[in-house]
């Protein structure tokens, strides 16, 4: 049976032109492409109509998958593919299949012999590596740590005595709690890049030690950021 691909596509890590972040490929490949596996239907659309596609959104397809997804029922996409119907997997904001619910449909993949085909474009965790100044070939992503206040300020003390560069997120409505906590437990040496807003107009990335952090203590807000201590 003659099997589609499945495309992985990346989109802006906030409200910014789809043109201004994304390679010419990407933008040349979506008008292929008829159906969609989404995170959120509401964000893929606005995305797509964005990208080029306005006045189209209504003749295509979309599944969608998320944390709310259960599991087992990720196995039924794999029938997308067939008659070699291509498929385009898209998360809310950067790389899909990273720190994304999407990873499920990219390994389901791999179990069909579907080939998977990535396309480059902005990854919040790389760029944030990137501007950091820290360790770029000794690093560690660790996605979310615990929400409670002192299993999370147990994880930071494990994450600071790690090697390398250790990074890793919040949900942006406890970013300035995650923020209290290091420079509440970590030690004053450590070094800290708060990187939020990545790419957009308004973006913030800035590396310094904790105690240089403690003399002027930025509000970031609920604005998305990604976290780096390094001790």
């Amino acid at each position: 049976m003659n099997k589609g691909k499945l495309y992985l596509i990346p989109t802006p890590l906030g409200e910014i032109e789809p043109q201004a972040v994304l390679p010419a490929p990407v933008l040349e490949l979506l008008p292929r492409i008829r159906t969609f596996v989404v995170e959120e239907t509401r964000t893929a659309r606005r995305f797509l109509s964005a990208a080029g596609l306005k006045g189209h959104i209504g003749e295509l397809e979309f599944h969608e998958l998320n944390e709310h997804t259960d599991p087992s029922s990720v196995k039924c996409l794999g029938a997308l593919f067939e008659n070699g119907n291509d498929v385009g997997l898209i998360s809310e904001a950067g790389l899909p299949a990273v720190a994304d619910p999407g990873a499920l449909l990219v390994a389901l993949c791999h179990e069909l012999d579907i080939e998977v085909v990535p396309f480059t474009g902005p990854s919040s965790l790389m760029l944030a590596l990137m501007a950091s100044g820290l360790n770029g070939q000794n690093f560690t992503f660790n996605g979310y740590l615990p929400a409670k206040t002192e299993e999370r300020r147990s994880a930071l003390r494990n994450l600071e005595k790690r090697p390398g560069a250790q990074l890793f997120i919040e949900t942006p409505y406890r970013n300035d709690a995650m923020l209290a906590d290091i420079l509440a437990v970590c030690k004053g040496t450590t070094r800290l890049c708060l990187a939020a807003d990545i790419t957009l107009p308004d973006a913030f990335i800035k590396t310094q030690t904790v105690s240089q952090w403690k003399k002027a203590v930025p509000a970031i807000g609920k604005r998305p950021c990604v976290f780096i201590i390094q001790g």
